[in-house]
């Protein structure tokens, strides 16, 4: 590893017992993406050149969450300090800086880390740089004490802190970056002497001011980001934070939301300019929307793209692999899998179109399917340009329908219909006159004769 390259330590080894779950903690999601999935994207802003995830035994679903990082197994778990000690197995060693991480602490920053990078290389350099944080009630977190000149003296856990320690209102969260020269022996000299006999990470500021190097604060500019996840409730207020930062951006870039508070984004959500979005609107992984979409109310999308211009609900699903031509509408009740509306194409009410092409200018009529699925093996339906296929057709994969042609409602289309053909069928219409009044009377005689049997007994 060259001079000057950073390395990431994240740590990721808890099961999280309070989230009362056999998934492990860092893979519940926010947003979309797994706790741990916000973290890497963080420090991966960085281009770190090496990122070891710790973990505890038997998760093999954290290996395959972070891969192709490499994965330090801590077994058993003794702590902090012990945990990165896990990790440098898997580290070359070469790193002038070493960030050390939590995998529960989704909503911290790159700007934040890329602080506390030029906090490192600020001359004299300090061999530990802490992330602190100034939270509204401090309660039990350890205290960060400063010395007269600004650096950082040394951390103290609330239960150790004398009243004037409790006073101080900047805390630690734990994250760290620190010399990489010197985190090997600095890990190394932790001893486990406390009511837990754990090793904590904390303790290197103390060894290496007794050592007579420097050590260092960089302040969260907003507490939330240094949030540890650790039960449901922490993950709910967790989503309400980074959902009120993902509607304010869409907003700030063009989007109009008409009842913000409704709208639920993804982390990768990406809308263009002059969309309208209504309330009641989830926006899965993978949807993109081009400009001048109206996206109207109680609607669900999930790895979808809509081009501009197109019109999309009410009560409109779209799911994966949905593509929405530039004008096409999708109206209420309508749900779209694996399937192209090219430019201008309608479904406005009631219908299912999946694995399958809707050619431009075709229209779908209200109540039409498109029965991609025999119970074994899906097939395509291709409708084409300026089709019209009526309501209540069920149209049988494969199946083509030509360029210009009409389905009449009602039918069942089990076969290819030719370029501008009409294909209907329903089965004859037969009027039999007068037989509607003749089973009213017969049905009026029967109601009446057994309402004298029961008034018989």
């Amino acid at each position: 590893m060259a001079a000057g390259e950073r390395a990431v330590i994240v740590l990721a080894a808890g099961r999280g017992t309070r989230m009362k779950s056999r998934l492990p903690k860092v893979l519940h999601p926010l947003a979309g993406r797994p706790l741990i999935g916000h973290v890497l994207a963080a420090v991966d802003s960085l281009a770190p050149a090496e990122t070891v995830v710790v973990i505890g035994k038997e998760m093999d679903d954290v290996v395959a969450a972070v891969a192709p990082r490499p994965t330090a197994v801590q077994d058993p778990p003794l702590g902090t300090a012990h945990a990165a000690q896990a990790a440098l197995s898997e580290l070359s060693g070469g790193a002038a800086d070493v960030f050390v991480v939590f995998g529960d602490t989704p909503l911290l920053s790159p700007e934040t880390l890329r602080r506390m990078a030029v906090a490192r290389e600020t001359r004299p350099a300090p061999t530990v740089v802490v992330l602190g944080f100034e939270p509204a009630d401090p309660a039990a977190y350890g205290r960060l004490v400063l010395a007269a000149d600004g650096s950082l003296e040394r951390i103290v856990e609330f239960r150790d802190a004398s009243e004037a320690e409790r006073a101080i209102s900047l805390c630690n969260s734990g994250v760290m970056l620190i010399d990489g020269a010197r985190l090997a022996d600095l890990l190394a000299r932790v001893g486990n002497d406390n009511a837990k006999g754990e090793y904590y990470l904390t303790d290197i500021v103390a060894l290496a001011r007794a050592d007579g190097l420097g050590c260092a604060v960089v302040t969260a500019d907003d507490p939330d980001e240094v949030l540890g996840i650790n039960s449901r409730a922490e993950l709910a207020g967790a989503e309400a934070i980074l959902q009120r930062r993902l509607r304010a951006r869409a907003m700030e870039e063009g989007a109009t939301l008409t009842a913000p508070e409704t709208v639920f984004f993804s982390h990768d959500t990406r809308l263009g300019q002059d969309v309208t979005v209504g309330p009641h609107v989830v926006f899965g992984p993978g949807v993109t929307v081009g400009d001048g979409v109206e996206i109207r109310g109680f609607c669900h999308f999930q790895e979808a793209e809509i081009a501009a211009g197109a019109v999309v609900g009410p009560y409109a699903r779209l799911r994966p692999g949905a593509r929405i031509g530039e004008g096409a509408q999708i109206g209420n009740f309508v749900e779209v899998k694996n399937a192209v509306f090219e430019a201008g194409a309608k479904a406005s009410h009631l219908s299912y179109v999946g694995d399958a092409r809707v050619g431009a200018g075709a229209n779908i009529g209200a109540g039409t399917i498109t029965c991609n699925y025999d119970g074994f093996l899906k097939s395509h339906t291709d409708i084409g340009a300026g089709a019209f296929i009526g309501s209540n057709s069920s149209l049988v994969a494969p199946v083509r329908i030509g360029d210009g042609a009409l389905i009449a409602a009602g039918s069942a289309i089990g076969a290819d219909v030719p370029t501008d053909a009409l294909a209907i069928t329903r089965a004859e219409q037969k009027n039999l006159d007068g037989a509607a009044a003749r089973f009213r009377d017969r049905k009026r005689a029967e109601k009446a004769a057994k309402a004298a049997k029961t008034k018989e007994k």
